[in-house]
């Protein structure tokens, strides 16, 4: 059989959340002699793509989503107790996913592709704190950490981690979609280096990463921009921001009298989602991860037979909001114009279109896991 056959396979198993089923796939194409490391990225990682897009398209609930996700975090686990140890004289890598980042399958693929290729590795888990992070690096003394991310809103998060790791004397290596598919948010950052899955990270962290050439940098030296204080303020003023949207979004959407409590509150958090996109935008002073955000959900909201007009009335009363703020203004205006928006301008809003739609997207994730 082939890795795509075994990919079917436990593709129908994950979809059926039959685990038993999902371990003997694995176990099989082991036996049948398909080597672990294509089971992890071919087989299992095949799996969790295809859950994340099926997601997307809305052919899977969030709950089916993280029930898919469970079985795959425990089919690894099967997979490295039959693969056994892979000595560890390549050096020691530690593995972790940046605070506030709950996707931690990504990483997991990663940390067990580097064991099999003979890495000692320290695997972290989702959602480690800088400072945790920094004195175990004190503790065991690594030779790089790999930090993932797949959330672009925990940009500036990975920066401070990415820095703290480096004044440890420890370089980086990062992965994951909220780098940007081609690493531009790693190098803008100022990581050691950037891979694009984790064969490449294992190559890369094979080769040696050398020492931070500047373990002492602040955020500043990376993104002078942030002098002008703009991401700072909408941060900080980000829940005044929501509640004057949600205070103003009925005179644009009428229906919204009508609502519920339930329907408020997952407006609120779809509303403080796109508060949080439009901040890490004035972070790295890059337009296009907004205009991205806003193109993928707006995709999102054409599966659910939403119309894009969902979105223009939260991002017109933000301008008005952000008038004042050269940066935050231009994002905006240039986001109300972009094509994936301008499609729907003209049409209608329907009654709870901005709860259906938006938390339909759960805006604040990617579906599309690293």
């Amino acid at each position: 059989m082939t890795a795509g056959r075994y990919t079917d396979l436990l593709w129908g198993a994950v979809l059926r959340g039959d685990e038993y089923s999902a371990v003997d796939v694995v176990v099989d194409a082991l036996r049948d002699g398909l080597e672990p490391e294509a089971v992890l990225l071919e087989v299992i990682g095949a799996v969790q793509q295809r859950v994340g897009l099926e997601w997307a398209a809305n052919r899977l609930s969030v709950a089916q989503e993280h029930a898919a996700t469970a079985i795959n975090e425990r089919v690894i686990s099967t997979l490295s107790l039959t693969s056994g140890r892979h000595g560890g004289g390549r050096g020691r890598v530690t593995v972790a996913c940046v605070d506030g980042e709950w996707h931690a399958l990504p990483a997991r693929l990663l940390a067990e592709v580097l064991r099999l290729r003979g890495f000692t590795v320290d695997y972290l888990g989702a959602q480690v704190p800088a400072a945790h992070l920094v004195t175990h690096l004190h503790r065991t003394g690594p030779d790089a950490v790999a930090l993932s991310s797949s959330i672009a809103t925990r940009l500036p998060t990975a920066h401070a981690t990415i820095t703290a790791c480096q004044a440890a004397g420890v370089p980086v290596i990062v992965g994951g979609r909220a780098f940007g598919t081609d690493g531009r948010y790693a190098r803008l950052l100022g990581a050691d280096a950037w891979a694009p899955d984790a064969r490449a990270a294992a190559e890369t962290l094979a080769d040696g990463l050398p020492a931070p050439a500047h373990p002492h940098a602040q955020p500043m030296d990376d993104l002078p921009h942030l002098s002008d204080q703009e991401y700072t303020l909408v941060t900080r003023s980000a829940p005044q921001l929501v509640a004057t949207v949600l205070d103003r979004l009925p005179d644009r959407v009428p229906a919204m009298a009508g609502y519920d409590d339930e329907q408020r509150r997952h407006t609120a958090e779809d509303v403080r989602h796109i508060v949080d996109f439009l901040s890490v935008a004035l972070y790295t002073g890059d337009a296009e991860l907004f205009e991205q955000f806003l193109g993928w959900t707006a995709e999102v909201l054409e599966a659910r037979s939403v119309p894009v007009a969902v979105l223009r009335p939260v991002l017109d009363l933000l301008g008005d909001e952000l008038r004042d703020f050269t940066r935050a203004s231009e994002l905006l205006r240039r986001a109300t114009t972009s094509p994936a928006l301008t499609g729907g301008a003209d049409t209608p809003v329907p009654a709870g279109a901005v709860t259906e739609g938006a938390y339909c997207t759960t805006l604040h994730r990617t579906g599309r896991p690293a």
